[in-house]
């Protein structure tokens, strides 16, 4: 299913966030820029209807691919995985 989910960006002056509307209920991976070349994924929040279905999983990947090649720093355990 991580193929079909449609993301969007939401960014501010030091913040940012992906969200993912899936069947009416979003997601959200939120960021915080630490200069111009480090970011931190801070948080990811979900719905229980979309709890292990791939969307929290699609989002951070998001958040990394784009921010390639500056420096990630994930702050949830399962986000470390996915930085490889």
């Amino acid at each position: 299913m991580e193929t079909d989910i449609e993301i969007t960006r939401e960014e501010g002056e030091s913040k940012g966030r992906y969200v993912a509307v899936v069947e009416g209920h979003e997601a959200e991976t939120t960021y915080s820029r630490l200069g111009a070349s480090t970011i931190i994924i801070d948080h990811t929040g979900m719905p229980d209807a979309l709890r292990d279905r791939g969307v929290g999983v699609a989002l951070v990947r998001r958040g990394v691919g784009v921010r390639r090649p500056i420096e990630v720093y994930p702050c949830a355990p399962w986000h470390s995985p996915l930085l490889r």
